[in-house]
């Protein structure tokens, strides 16, 4: 079999970057592989070197040595150490038996071909499927070792940007935060949370502070900001695989602060409603009778103010109109408002007795945050106590007394907000009501700007 064999490519293969940098494998593989070639009288034509997981299809270097053998007929033979070397997956099985070539496994003396005996094939394919087994066996132990790991307050993979990996004391790897990128992100959090800003102008803010992506040091994208300004890892709590973890890293920002960002980015969301005011007073309140799409100002002429149709859903045939026109019909809705003293006194009065029932609702609210923060309160104390009693492992104490504290934490907070609420929600409301049956007559006298606002 090997008499007609004179042209061979070498393959050599690691599975992680850690067993290149250590100096041995590829090596070791290498001058295996040739003496067994000087030994047979095989030429090398080529050699193909990965330092890669094999758990993907698509390897650059094997990928190279199948265009390479299919453009060179003569050269019809693969020297490898072993099967795991050359691959790992069924795909790639199935794409080597197609290809047509005698492959050496060196290190297991055989050489398979398409005159292999059918006994040959089928110990070769069970070596293929416990290779195969091997690999999906440590990718299920990786997960697994994440889920414990993220369960125990250690971030587990790439450390999120304005972090970044490095190894504790312990000798754990963990994430700390990048005094580069970690003080940007910090802003770019109170920056949001203040409601003052579109994403984008939040994307141009943090590429002034000089926020860049660690690969290619590329300015962040308004994706990737969205996508930063939603994870909860930066409040120094993380979801990781549905369940709530408490890190044991150092939080870039607090959680009142992280809040407050998530509520602009919700209401955001539902209204579509640019974080700062439109050049023009009415846009943004009006859309087209005839096609539903928004309408928006243009200036004419330098000084004309005319309002129409985006044609968002196709061109529109409405008619521009004058800003003076759609004021006065503003006006005109506004005049509709208007009730007189009496009337409104009657109406404040029936708004604080009508209050009583959400006067209750809130008060129970009140009361079911205060017994749920009061019954995480007794699971801490009887975690606690389990914990120095021996009942359970110190383990499982550090794992779940963060997650209920932060639990706590919250309805405190909600608490806290419902109290500061309590008084303001009537007084507000009523000037709300006094200040809705004076607007035509204070629309008359509100400057061009305040009367978007107003």
């Amino acid at each position: 079999m090997l008499d007609g064999l004179r042209k061979a490519v070498l393959y050599a293969r690691v599975s992680t970057q850690e067993q290149e940098r250590e100096g041995f494998s590829i090596p070791a593989q290498i001058k295996l592989i040739h003496g067994y070639a000087d030994l047979n009288g095989i030429g090398i034509a080529a050699e193909f070197i990965d330092v890669e997981t094999a758990r993907k299809t698509g390897r650059t270097q094997f990928g190279l040595m199948l265009d390479y053998l299919r453009k060179h007929l003569t050269v019809r033979g693969i020297l490898v150490e072993k099967t795991d070397r050359l691959y790992r997956n069924l795909k790639d099985w199935v794409t080597m038996d197609d290809l047509g070539v005698e492959i050496h496994f060196v290190k297991e003396g055989v050489v398979l071909s398409g005159d292999s005996r059918s006994s040959e094939k089928f110990m070769h394919g069970i070596k293929v499927l416990m290779a195969k087994n091997y690999i999906d066996n440590l990718s299920e132990e990786a997960r697994k070792g994440m889920k414990e790991k993220a369960e125990q307050g250690y971030w587990p993979t790439l450390a999120p940007l304005g972090y970044r990996n490095v190894r504790g004391p312990d000798g754990r790897k963990i994430i700390e935060i990048d005094p580069e990128r970690g003080p940007v992100i910090t802003r770019l959090f109170e920056w949001c949370a203040t409601g003052r800003f579109t994403l984008r102008e939040l994307a141009d803010k943090a590429r002034e502070a000089g926020l860049r992506n660690r690969t290619g040091g590329r300015p962040v994208r308004v994706s990737t900001l969205h996508r930063i300004l939603r994870n909860r890892v930066y409040s120094g709590v993380y979801e990781w695989k549905g369940e709530l973890c408490q890190g044991h890293h150092a939080p870039l920002v607090s959680a009142e602060t992280w809040d407050n960002a998530q509520e602009v980015l919700d209401a955001r969301s539902a209204t579509n409603v640019r974080a700062r005011p439109m050049e023009f007073p009415f846009t943004g309140l009006m859309t087209c009778g005839h096609c539903g799409c928004a309408m928006v100002g243009e200036i004419k002429k330098g000084r004309y103010i005319y309002y129409h149709c985006t044609g968002f859903r196709g061109k529109c045939g409405e008619p521009y109109v004058r800003q003076e026109v759609i004021e006065e019909r503003f006006r005109e809705v506004l005049g509709r408002l208007h009730f007189d003293d009496e009337i409104f006194a009657l109406i404040q009065q029936a708004i604080r007795e009508g209050h009583a029932d959400e006067r209750r609702e809130h008060d129970e609210r009140i009361e079911r945050l205060r017994a749920e923060a009061d019954r995480l309160l007794q699971r801490i104390d009887t975690l606690y106590m389990d914990r120095i009693e021996g009942r359970i492992t110190a383990e499982l104490h550090d794992r779940l007394a963060p997650v209920w504290r932060e639990e706590r934490a919250r309805c405190l907070r909600d608490m806290e907000a419902l109290f500061g609420a309590e008084d303001a929600m009537i007084d507000d409301g009523l000037a709300l009501l006094d200040f809705a049956r004076n607007a035509a007559s204070g629309f008359e006298k509100w400057p061009l700007a305040d009367k978007r606002s107003g």
